[in-house]
């Protein structure tokens, strides 16, 4: 009589079961405790959002989200790197592209400021935040750090003067999306959608690159 198998151990579950039903954007819990750790923080600011708070809008309980996040810094740098990841990861490629640089410039320039005006939530008003500052954030400072210089890489390129002071300023550009957002959010973008400003942002990176102010 043939030996039979031992039946394969199940792999540990993912917590206790959720407190209600599914509330929040996400298809998986993580997605969903991101999606509610976004909303809050940027609402909220990150010193006043608790972690029962993220877990309670999530509808798990506050044992569970620690399957997933051991500490709320841990969340913040993960909401953090998705601001950045993308636009790098573009960034890094248009380095390499064999297309003029002022062109390669406004790419990245309306990829970036694309992301950071039709994301669910204005993830970079996070930016300011002090505790930016600290050691758990130093890989997305430095990812953002290298995202700035090559937006002022290409600008150089296009200007066609190292010493052009010009060329800090596109990257800054791309972030005013950032506070737009905020204004608009609060009603004080009158008719106007950050949205909708994408073409006047990239266009005024192209006039600002191709303008020669008098010598």
């Amino acid at each position: 009589m043939a030996a039979r198998t031992p039946p394969t151990p199940s792999a540990p579950g993912p917590g206790r079961p959720r407190l209600k039903s599914r509330r929040r954007r996400g298809d998986t819990a993580r997605e969903e405790i991101l999606d509610a750790s976004a909303e809050l923080f940027t609402r909220h600011g990150y010193t006043g959002t608790s972690t029962r708070m993220i877990a309670e809008a999530v509808g798990i309980r506050q044992a569970s989200m620690y399957h997933y996040f051991a500490t709320k810094d841990e969340i913040l740098v993960a909401l953090l790197d998705t601001t950045v990841a993308a636009p790098l990861e573009r960034a890094r490629e248009l380095l390499d592209d064999d297309r003029p640089p002022l062109d390669r410039l406004l790419d990245l320039a309306r990829f970036d400021v694309t992301q950071l005006a039709e994301s669910r939530w204005n993830l970079g008003a996070l930016y300011l935040l002090p505790e930016i500052g600290d050691e758990p954030f130093a890989e997305f400072r430095t990812a953002r750090a290298e995202l700035a210089d090559i937006y002022e890489t290409l600008a150089r390129a296009a200007l066609g003067d190292p010493a052009d002071t010009r060329a800090l300023l596109p990257f800054r550009l791309v972030e005013s999306a950032i506070m737009m957002r905020s204004d608009e959010e609060r009603g004080e973008l009158g008719r106007h959608t950050v949205t909708g400003l994408v073409d006047t942002i990239v266009g005024a990176i192209r006039m600002l690159l191709e303008h020669r102010p008098p010598s």
